[in-house]
């Protein structure tokens, strides 16, 4: 079996600044892996990085089959495909109903069958529990319906991960528990998952790898008994 991300000896910028020296890294397919730290200590560069919005200048990179190191523009949408991205701030295009964000990224990554289309948006809808909700326009809906809306989107394509950066950043606890437990049941049925958290409650209660930032290195938490520092 082959890892979906590797890193190895590779630094991470952010900017052109290295923030992780000697990243060694690989994501299996169907693991969970949190990557955890305090605030800039460099977990979302190597999400950047791994969607090929930083570059990277040293170690070797791969994501789902690409070369990160060199990737060729042309070829980030198509890295961009295999993968699935969920924000903080769901970043949902605020003048378009549910359905219409979602087909618009379809149309985006070259879907044009309307029957097809209409099917796929039931199917991950239904997936995240929010088959009524396709009329809606986003400032109708709370802010965990748009977390579900954002993971919806982020399946479209049937990605071999997903890539969360904070999803539970601003939701209150108990749409933040909903949200895991959408991720943890997506997981199970076999996509990975890659979630950067400051929040040690969520990775104590949903267990997975653990990668810890800290001392511009980041590096697997091999032992329970070890402390991570947030």
């Amino acid at each position: 079996m082959q890892p979906l991300i590797h890193f190895s000896n590779a630094d991470i910028l952010n900017g052109e600044n290295v923030v992780i020296y000697s990243l060694d890294m690989d994501i299996m397919p169907g693991d969970f892996v949190y990557i955890v730290g305090k605030v800039g200590s460099g977990k979302t560069s190597i999400i950047r990085t791994i969607t090929a919005e930083n570059r990277l200048l040293k170690g070797e990179g791969m994501a789902c089959g690409f070369t990160l190191r060199g990737i060729k523009a042309r070829d980030i949408p198509y890295l961009r495909r295999c993968m699935g991205v969920v924000f903080q701030d769901f970043q949902l295009l605020t003048d378009r109903t549910v359905q219409d964000n979602l087909e618009f990224v379809l149309r985006a990554t070259g879907w044009k069958d309307r029957a097809d289309i209409d099917k796929r948006i039931k199917e991950v809808l239904k997936a995240v529990g929010m088959t009524t909700k396709a009329h809606k326009m986003p400032h109708q809906l709370s802010g965990g319906e748009q977390q579900r809306i954002a993971i919806a989107r982020a399946l479209l394509n049937k990605p071999a991960v997903i890539l969360a950066d904070e999803p539970t950043g601003n939701l209150d606890g108990e749409t933040a528990d909903e949200i895991l437990q959408l991720l943890v049941e997506l997981n199970a049925a076999g996509t990975a998952v890659v979630m950067v958290t400051h929040n040690r409650a969520i990775f104590e209660k949903y267990p997975g790898r653990v990668f810890s930032c800290e001392g511009e290195r980041c590096q697997e938490v091999v032992d329970e008994g070890i402390d991570v520092e947030l």
